[in-house]
């Protein structure tokens, strides 16, 4: 919690643009000095945007780590994000928006989720390999796709589809339907908490105690998918935000999915809005997409995860 306040108050506060505390006041009081409005229009829907798709990302990968019982699994590793990449891409090129776009990136992101898990499960089990390489496969389909049209669409028109497939909240102008459907999403999970600990320790364990493993494991790819499609919408396709922070606040608090995926979805906005502020100031006054410095943050770990799991 005071990791998110702390980062939401540097990007509010940091910049170039003078006015500081008194400028931040001036913006939650109405004020139409410059400064406030530079805060509340600008900064503040981009740092909410940042936080709401980093808490999305973060929890989707929690949940796709305990459906799998992998450490590896992520909506962007798995391809799960370039799915709803292509869906969103697709919908803009076709001149649609609001709802339409993000029911278009939903449904890229459940196929994307759906077929990767059923190339992988092809003989009724999965091996790590397997998955992980069914995911690259998907991905790089998706990526093909996602370049087919941009080659398509008009010049005016693929710069900044391309920023933002890279990851950018900067167009971000109204986060708060992202931020109710975080809060609705971990309303629906907290009564699976339970269920969702005992599938963890295994799936044949789960069916003898009871759980309904396959509607459990049927409402998880949908609450995944969804997450996933919002945040890809609101903010672009930002990779490794679902593999690292459920790690690390896995290792920090434990396993216990009561208290793990809403303080993954604390550390994952924490995270991404810290991030989005370097990427807006490392080399101002150009920005650089926040999905390269998760990159640089994700891939080492990646790495060392994998590396583990092969020993």
């Amino acid at each position: 919690m005071l990791a998110g306040i702390g980062a939401l108050a540097w990007a509010l506060l940091s910049g170039e643009l003078p006015g500081g505390w008194p400028a931040l006041a001036g913006a939650l009081g109405g004020s139409d000095d410059y400064a406030a409005v530079v805060v509340r229009e600008l900064r503040l829907p981009r740092a909410l945007a940042a936080y709401a798709g980093g808490a999305m990302l973060a929890v989707a990968g929690a949940l796709m780590q305990i459906l799998l019982r992998n450490p590896l699994a992520d909506p962007y590793v798995l391809g799960v994000s370039g799915g709803a990449a292509v869906g969103a891409l697709g919908a803009l090129t076709l001149g649609l928006g609001g709802l339409a776009m993000d029911a278009s990136a939903f449904c890229g992101a459940l196929a994307a989720m759906l077929l990767v898990f059923g190339l992988a499960r092809g003989d009724g089990t999965w091996t790590q390999t397997r998955l992980l390489l069914t995911g690259v496969i998907v991905a790089a389909g998706c990526g093909a796709a996602v370049t087919l049209m941009l080659a398509l669409a008009t010049d005016t028109r693929v710069h900044s589809m391309l920023f933002w497939l890279m990851g950018d909240a900067s167009a971000a102008r109204n986060p708060w339907p992202a931020l109710l459907v975080l809060a609705a999403a971990l309303a629906a999970c907290m009564p699976l908490a339970r269920d969702l600990n005992v599938l963890a320790r295994g799936e044949l364990g789960a069916r003898a105690l009871g759980v309904p493993v396959d509607r459990l494991r049927h409402g998880v790819f949908v609450l995944a998918s969804a997450l996933t499609a919002v945040a890809v919408t609101l903010i672009g396709t930002v990779g490794f935000v679902g593999l690292v922070v459920p790690h690390l606040v896995r290792l920090a608090i434990g396993n216990d999915q009561r208290l793990l995926l809403p303080a993954a979805a604390l550390a994952g906005g924490a995270l991404l809005v810290a991030a989005d502020t370097a990427a807006r100031l490392v080399l101002s006054p150009l920005q650089l997409p926040v999905g390269v410095l998760t990159a640089l943050i994700g891939v080492p770990v990646f790495l060392f995860l994998l590396a583990r799991q092969f020993r």
